[in-house]
């Protein structure tokens, strides 16, 4: 989707801020604020149009615009150790604001804000002017835009540094990232033992269940069986008593007793 008039005034003020944040300016300068707020203003608008850009670009400009507020009320702190300290915790853009950029301008003017801090703390330190240092600094610069080959090689080193970060960067979270899956995977290895430990428990109840049944009703033919043959006994029994008593009277009446 083509970007808006109103993207593309953002854009162009988001790179002037940048340039302007990469440049030493003077105590009393006032634009870059001035900016930034205009920013803020412009990129609220944006989120409300129907036609906004993707959440991913406006998160991006988000992150930029952030950046650059964050960068304006480090410079206000008076301590040089709460400024680094303050620097430490920004976050610049991770994609370049136009197409002839190389690296994001706002990574470029983080590292070169902590490089100024740095500094401060460590004239701090020394003893030493910064004032002075700052100067010399300047005149270094000036010397190097002065210079092509000497800007191309910084522009080199920085990139260099910038890449290094970004290794380190990609290679900590390939290394969380397999955590996360060894993780994962014995998560689900605990999961399916845990799971088969159920099922055997299972069927091991079932099998103890049916054999209770079982038991039960063998024990109870068992039982119903003693009864019918102790009563099929007891029947003759009774019928042979009775046959030999009746055996006895009738050879009693029939063979008389002996004189």
């Amino acid at each position: 989707m083509a970007a808006t008039r109103l993207e593309l005034n953002l854009m162009r003020l988001l790179s002037r801020c940048e340039a302007l944040a990469a440049e030493r300016r003077d105590p009393g300068e006032w634009r870059l604020e001035k900016y930034v707020a205009a920013l803020e203003d412009m990129l609220c608008e944006l989120k409300k149009q129907s036609g906004k850009p993707a959440p991913e670009l406006l998160n991006e400009y988000s992150r930029k615009v952030d950046f650059l507020k964050g960068l304006l009320e480090a410079e206000k702190l008076t301590s040089s150790t709460e400024k680094a300290l303050a620097n430490q915790f920004l976050a610049p853009g991770r994609t370049p604001t136009t197409t002839k950029e190389r690296t994001p301008a706002t990574k470029t003017v983080h590292l070169q804000t902590k490089a100024r801090c740095t500094g401060k703390m460590r004239s701090e330190l020394l003893g030493t002017d910064p004032l002075a240092i700052d100067d010399s600094e300047e005149l270094n610069i000036r010397k190097r835009k002065g210079l092509a080959s000497n800007e191309k090689q910084s522009a080199v080193e920085l990139d260099a540094v910038l890449q290094h970060h970004q290794d380190m960067q990609e290679k900590l979270a390939e290394e969380m990232l397999s955590l996360a899956r060894s993780l994962k995977n014995n998560t689900l290895a605990a999961q399916n033992v845990i799971k088969q430990d159920n099922q055997t428990l299972s069927h091991s109840l079932r099998m103890a269940d049916q054999n209770f049944e079982k038991l039960k009703d063998e024990s109870d033919r068992l039982e119903q069986h003693a009864k019918k043959s102790v009563n099929w006994l007891l029947w003759i029994m009774l019928i042979v008593v009775c046959f030999i008593f009746i055996s006895m009277i009738l050879f009693i009446r029939i063979f008389p007793k002996l004189k």
